[in-house]
């Protein structure tokens, strides 16, 4: 499955194209940034970033993607929100289906990449967490992290971002689809996309609650691929 992964920027618009039956180099079949000047008038700056995110996805044959939404009362966040809503806009134009990952669930994949540790003294290899638990995970961690998932070569930080929303959502929709089972996912995916709790206290105790993305559509993925021309 092809998957497309943004992380919207109206300086650097990152966006990054992952294959999720892929090895090595194949992984990250294209990757990229949309850039608008800053002397530009603001709404002017909106319509041609709506404009990039349109003129990628037409004819390209994929419905599937991710998408960071922004992270509120932060620096510029209404402005960042009014991208968001640009943004989506034009995939729900292009009939695509989305799902909608915060900034610290992308992180988190990336820092839970399994990669392969040599102990110099006995020789045997180990399979461990990119980071250690808890690492922030700021931007040379994210370049770092594609480079090991997708292969090396130089990456810019909102690639590396667009890259890593890829691929967690490549993930969620394999998921989705019944080509991976709960048994498949990792700890943090199967929090995520299918967390279900049953109330311990209060008036709803014993009742079940479903957390996980997956029982959130309209809500935190959609399936606009489904809707009428």
């Amino acid at each position: 499955m092809k998957v497309y992964g943004f992380d919207p920027s109206l300086t650097n618009f990152g966006w990054a194209l992952h294959d999720t039956g892929g090895v090595g180099l194949s992984r990250c079949l294209d990757r990229g940034r949309f850039q608008t000047s800053s002397k530009t008038l603001f709404i002017d700056r909106y319509i041609e970033m709506r404009a990039n995110v349109v003129h990628l996805l037409k004819g390209s044959g994929i419905q599937r993607m991710g998408i960071e939404y922004p992270i509120f009362n932060d620096l510029w966040s209404e402005g960042m929100y009014g991208l968001f809503l640009f943004t989506c806009e034009a995939l729900r134009q292009m009939q695509m289906d989305v799902i909608f990952l915060s900034p610290g669930q992308v992180k988190g994949h990336a820092r839970d990449l399994p990669v392969e540790i040599v102990d110099q003294d006995s020789g045997l290899a180990t399979l461990q967490p990119f980071r250690p638990k808890n690492w922030k995970m700021e931007k040379p961690d994210m370049v770092e992290a594609a480079q090991a998932d997708a292969g090396g070569g130089k990456w810019n930080h909102n690639e590396a971002d667009a890259y890593w929303v890829a691929r967690t959502a490549g993930r969620f929709w394999l998921f989705h689809d019944g080509d991976l089972a709960a048994s498949d996912l990792t700890d943090r995916e199967r929090k995520q996309f299918a967390d279900i709790k049953t109330i311990q206290r209060g008036d709803r105790a014993g009742q079940i609650e479903k957390k996980g993305i997956l029982y959130r559509e309209d809500e935190r993925f959609f399936q606009w691929s489904k809707d009428k021309p």
